[in-house]
């Protein structure tokens, strides 16, 4: 006599069981045939069963570091992505996320009650990754019921805008300089970061690719798209897209064509004599910043740009003020306007040619950079006061430029007349 042996099923693997039957009876229902209201209710409920399932699948994925090791494989991501064909950076990003999860219960609640989508789970919990880790758990908890809070009403691409700004609402006092930090790093590693490669194609095109800091792309965009204005051109209308750059008859043409050409017209009508003197005009910006942020030394300033409103670290805006013709606006409380200066060119031609005379080389200790390849700097920041004049002025590589207006760094005017730098401790 044979002894049935019954063996419980787990509840995950009876679950998984039952979604599939019950996606089996409806596997041959045509949807053509629901109401509108059928589909749009179906649509919303399919959702939320999918986020459901999704942190399900992600918590037992994040319990499942043995998989992995059973199989000889190098992790649960890597077995998943053999055995379930998964590319193997979606299923190395779903094991992040599940690890994530396990840390920040609140968003993998909402995910398990259909609240939270996985895409803004992800948004999340990388903005939460992203907080400043001094400002302790607390605060991060706060800052978690609050975006799981927005989830609600806002779609990825707002949420990881919130995300970005959290600190506003759940720590105000403190925002502002923890803003400034995030700024002045995320600046440091684009030009870390920065590119740009030149592929000849041999058919008398080459191919150009890049990353560049957003500051330098916006100027660049400022450059070309006062070439293909539409003002430029006599035939063009408002909304249509720009003509030739050059001032010949008006074409209509794709806007990234457009910019191709102004591109080349940009670089026509560029004076090779001026360039090795400054690096070029910088573009001319609008700046705004408070009075209270202007002396800060954790701050941040506005750039109004062709792209719309862009934020930059306070140690930017003063970069961009010892290169640029700026017009600085300066706010008071409220945000109204106390003064909005005039463009000013902060060094001459015939400063920069004294200083080269001078200077001869870039005035960092040991830099051989010479003076034609150099930057006029502002001893004392013009922000500050500093007078536009050979006394206060130096001559520095575009590398001791950013490196003279980097907090993390120290500078010291020796009685040579070089600048010693040394990072701060």
């Amino acid at each position: 006599m044979s002894v049935a042996m019954v063996i419980a099923t787990h509840p995950v693997l009876a679950c998984a069981d039952a979604v599939e039957a019950a996606v089996k009876d409806v596997a041959d229902l045509q949807p053509v045939f629901m109401s509108t209201a059928e589909k749009q209710q179906a649509l919303r409920r399919l959702a939320v069963v999918e986020a459901r399932l999704a942190e399900l699948r992600l918590r037992v994925l994040a319990a499942s570091g043995e998989v992995g090791e059973q199989s000889g494989a190098r992790d649960a991501a890597a077995w998943v992505a053999h055995e379930t064909r998964t590319d193997a950076r979606t299923a190395r990003a779903d094991w992040h996320l599940a690890k994530a999860l396990e840390q920040r219960q609140t968003v993998a609640v909402g995910m398990r009650e259909g609240r939270v989508s996985p895409t803004q789970a992800r948004v999340i919990t990388a903005s939460l990754e992203a907080l400043p880790a001094h400002l302790g758990p607390t605060l991060a908890c706060e800052a978690e019921q609050t975006l799981v809070g927005y989830a609600a009403h806002h779609p990825p691409r707002e949420l990881r805008h919130l995300g970005r700004r959290i600190l506003e609402v759940v720590a105000p006092e403190v925002a502002e300089a923890e803003e400034s930090r995030r700024l002045e790093d995320e600046e440091r590693r684009a030009r870390e970061k920065s590119s740009l490669r030149f592929r000849d194609l041999g058919d008398g095109r080459a191919r150009i690719a890049g990353i560049l800091p957003t500051s330098v792309t916006e100027r660049l965009k400022t450059y070309l798209q006062a070439y293909t204005s539409p003002r430029h051109h006599s035939h063009s209308c408002p909304g249509e897209p720009a003509g030739t750059p050059s001032g010949g008859p008006f074409e209509r043409m794709p806007q990234h064509r457009a910019y191709a050409r102004a591109f080349a017209a940009l670089l026509e009508n560029l004076d090779p004599d001026g360039l090795p003197e400054h690096g070029g005009d910088a573009t001319t910006v609008m700046v705004t910043i408070s009075l209270e942020q202007l002396r800060a030394e954790l701050a941040t300033a506005g750039i109004l740009t062709p792209g719309g409103d862009e934020s930059v670290s306070a140690a930017q805006a003063r970069r961009v003020a010892c290169q640029a013709s700026i017009i600085p606006v300066v706010l008071g409380g409220d945000a109204e306007i106390l003064d909005v200066g005039r463009a000013q060119r902060l060094f001459t031609r015939a400063q920069r040619r004294a200083l080269r005379l001078r200077d001869r080389r870039c005035r960092a200790e040991g830099c051989t950079v010479p003076a034609t390849w150099t930057e006029a700097h502002h001893l004392r920041p013009w922000s500050e006061g500093g007078p536009t004049d050979l006394a206060n002025a130096i001559n520095l590589c575009a590398h001791h430029h950013h490196r003279i207006h980097d907090r993390s760094y120290e500078h010291r005017l020796l009685s040579s007349g070089d600048v010693r730098f040394h990072r701060r401790t």
